[in-house]
């Protein structure tokens, strides 16, 4: 009985394992790993909560602050500002050009009246109507001969006086347009004390109408900038909540300030929704069913393989938890710049990942739903999600190109400066004052990029190493000569060490040219030959003029042992835990080729009728990939070329020209993807390099002949 429970206990086992090694349900995994994992950090507060009250309800039970804390009224603080600026006087300015328009005005209408009267051709009718059509204002017809008849000098004189009421009455503070009407009445008062003739008199209140206006006009930003001094001189209304004391008590009304010392004290939460949660999940759904349809049609690779959906998933996750962190300090901490640390959320991390260890265009579709999901955050705000999208954009295509270390670090005040301009862009088009734009989008911009920065370079050889994945970082750190292979080669074999350098230069060359993986090229041209550190002198480059240790072997012997480098060169790669796909470049360098020069040495032998051709080959396989391919290529052309005495240019791309041709009928670039017109842009590129390397030098005289 127990062996048949044993039996069927391990093939539910053996089921199991089974079933969860099936790539279908990993990728279900994946997809439910990220859905639900979004959906708690979208909907779910992750800092303390302890009540959850609202304005006017009743409280269900006595609550105490557990600490101290101090925050402000803003409330009341608003109310003292209000009425600081209302009670500053509004602020007038005096135009002096005024007065001397009016007393000019004055003196045109006086001047008018003496060149009527002194008319001696015309009669006093004629004069009277000459007098109405040179006034601007109409004078009542009993004046008309009284004001004519007034002598010169008489005229001169209210001219005079009315000239010095004018400086009286319109003298700073000035006249405004609200007080005209008083005014008017001061200056009549003032012309009663004259002692003037009636028709004088009247003469002298309708220039006053007339020609009196407002000289002092209201000043909008003066007033406006002692308010807002008056306003700023109000210190901030504080209450303290102390340890202990009372907020609100069992059955009393739950009031806004209420709520405030709540979240002073670190106790309140908004009300838990289900609704809400449902239309967090349907958002979240809805999202991460389109990122999983996407990779299916535009990436199938991706999608089909479970590791890189993990990637995907953890990537975003673990950037919206650093959100979720960001938020958290912002409400328990930074009261009174609630929610401008939306602004510090390094989206770009996902992107930059993403981009380095998978694909830019995928890594654009992640910063989307990123910057999305960082908005959900913040009660669905846009600007976070602009911000967002744009900073994880410019991390994209910073890091889309790494050819060396310093990229990432570039990558970073690239971000910082994105997210300056967005923030302070988008601060500004939601109303937000530049005195509170300005030092935070500067410093918070610069927050994100340094956090992007650290997140990306802390993240990413965890993330190589969890998941298998080379990146351009992992190979650009194989590349420095410091490495230990590499360190080797120069100082066991250092004439491999140098070759290696030229088949990398010629292959970086080549990649370029046909738009192949550079990095991958430039790493596995290095590595290539590190096979030959096991019996560097079996090697000519290695040599140094000492004898040929192959003279005393057999071909086949010695095609034994120049093959062998393949082979020990994987077993050095596997040893130091290089990455898969340099190793399959040391593997698939020479593909099957023929080793010439040891198989032409066995047919010129006594028993070349035994000479077999399969064994002078390489063992294989041929190179898979293009980037293999190119390093054969780099390979076998740097080796011909440097077997030339004196290269010239037009030997140099015959050379090329024909390594390439017979790599081709060998049969040995079948399996890789490259075409026609990448070797004719390869071997270009070999020529250009090659020219460089070998061109012609002037021959310097010796001091004997000279």
């Amino acid at each position: 009985m127990l062996s048949r429970l044993a039996e069927r206990a391990s093939v539910l086992s053996d089921k199991f394992k089974t079933t969860f090694k099936e790539p279908r349900l990993k990728r279900a995994g994946a997809a439910l790993f990220l859905f639900i994992a979004l959906t708690l950090l979208i909907a779910v507060k992750f800092y303390p909560e302890r009540v959850s009250l609202e304005a006017g309800q009743v409280a269900p039970r006595t609550i105490k602050a557990p600490r101290s804390a101090v925050f402000e009224d803003k409330a009341r603080t608003d109310e003292l500002r209000r009425e600081a600026a209302n009670k500053v006087q509004k602020m007038y300015d005096v135009d002096p050009k005024v007065v001397e328009t009016v007393k000019k005005d004055i003196a045109e209408l006086i001047r008018k009246v003496i060149v009527v009267g002194k008319q001696q051709e015309k009669n006093q009718a004629d004069k009277e109507t000459a007098l109405k059509e040179a006034l601007p204002f109409t004078l009542p017809d009993k004046t008309l001969k009284p004001l004519l008849e007034i002598p010169e000098a008489r005229l001169k004189r209210l001219n005079q006086e009315l000239n010095r009421i004018v400086d009286q009455v319109m003298a700073p503070p000035g006249i405004r347009q609200e007080d005209l009407t008083s005014v008017e009445k001061t200056f009549n008062d003032r012309l009663g004390l004259l002692s003037l003739e009636p028709a004088e008199e009247v003469f002298a209140q309708n220039i006053i109408l007339y020609t009196v206006r407002p000289n002092s006009f209201y000043n909008a930003a003066r007033t406006e900038k002692l308010q807002q001094e008056a306003m700023d001189a109000v210190q901030p209304v504080e209450i303290t909540v102390r340890t202990g004391e009372k907020i609100i008590g069992e059955g009393e009304v739950v009031t806004q300030e209420h709520i405030a010392k709540l979240k002073a004290a670190g106790l309140y939460q908004s009300t838990f929704r289900v609704g809400a949660i449902l239309g967090v999940s349907f958002v979240v759904l809805l999202l991460v069913g389109a990122l999983f349809y996407y990779l299916f049609q535009q990436h199938r690779e991706v999608y089909l393989d479970p590791m890189h959906l993990y990637l995907i998933s953890l990537v975003i996750v673990g950037v919206l938890l650093v959100a979720k962190i960001v938020f958290a300090i912002d409400i328990r901490q930074w009261t009174g710049v609630t929610s401008q640390l939306g602004y510090a959320v390094p989206v770009a991390t996902a992107g930059m990942l993403i981009a380095i260890l998978v694909d830019s265009r995928i890594a654009l579709m992640v910063v989307f739903m990123t910057a999305i999901f960082a908005g959900l955050m913040t009660d669905n705000q846009l600007r976070f999600v602009l911000v967002g999208f744009l900073t994880g954009i410019t991390g994209v295509y910073s890091v889309s190109h790494l050819s060396r270390r310093g990229d990432l670090v570039r990558a970073s005040l690239y971000v910082s400066v994105a997210a300056i301009l967005a923030a302070l862009t988008v601060g500004l088009a939601s109303g937000t004052p530049l005195s509170v734009l300005l030092p935070v989008g500067i410093g918070l911009g610069l927050i994100n990029g340094l956090l992007s920065s650290i997140l990306t370079n802390g993240a990413l050889p965890v993330l190589e190493y969890t998941f298998g994945i080379t990146s351009p970082v992992k190979l650009l750190e194989l590349t420095n000569p410091g490495e230990p292979l590499l360190k080797r080669l120069l100082m066991e074999a250092p004439g491999t060490y140098h070759h290696s350098i030229i088949v990398g230069n010629l292959g970086e060359a080549a990649a370029e040219a046909i738009g192949a993986d550079v990095l991958t090229v430039r790493a596995g041209a290095y590595y290539h030959d590190i096979g030959k550190l096991r019996r560097p002198y079996f090697f000519m480059e290695n040599q140094m003029g000492q004898n040929n240790p192959h003279d005393k072997l057999a071909p086949t012997l010695s095609t034994l042992i120049i093959t062998s480098h393949v082979k020990d060169g994987i077993e050095f790669a596997r040893e130091n835990k290089l990455p898969e796909k340099i190793i399959g470049v040391i593997e698939q360098h020479h593909g099957t080729s023929m080793v010439g020069f040891f198989h032409q040495k066995a047919l010129e032998s006594d028993q070349k009728d035994l000479v077999s051709e399969t064994d002078f080959r390489y063992p294989g396989p041929k190179p898979q990939t293009r980037e293999a391919a190119i390093v054969m290529l780099s390979d076998a052309v740097e080796a011909s070329v440097r077997s030339l005495n004196q290269p010239m240019p037009g030997q140099i791309e015959g050379l090329i020209h024909r390594i390439v041709k017979d790599k081709l009928q060998d049969g040995q670039l079948d399996e890789c993807a490259l075409t026609f017109r990448d070797l004719e842009l390869i071997g270009g590129a070999f020529a250009r390099v090659l020219s460089g390397i070998f061109h012609h030098r002037v021959e310097y005289p010796r001091q004997d002949e000279k």
